[in-house]
């Protein structure tokens, strides 16, 4: 028998560009609104939580869940 080639071998599956991954995090809206007058906390708040993604995923798009969007806007 002839030994396998290691190298030979594609793997079949999902580029890591395409898989969408998804983390919970605990983010401090206080210390990030602070001071923001009452109107405008709610659209800050959104803006924040958006570069705080985009900080720690690394990526310029980040989606925020309808569900989350609606309890800071309430």
């Amino acid at each position: 028998m002839a030994p396998a080639k290691k190298g030979s071998e594609k793997k079949k599956g999902r580029s890591a560009i395409n898989e969408v991954v998804t983390r919970e995090y605990t983010i401090n809206i206080h210390k990030r609104i602070h001071g923001v007058g009452f109107k405008k906390r709610a659209p800050r708040a959104l803006k924040e939580i958006r570069k705080f993604a985009m900080k720690e995923m690394g990526t310029p798009d980040v989606r925020i869940d309808t569900r989350l969007k609606q309890s800071s806007l309430g």
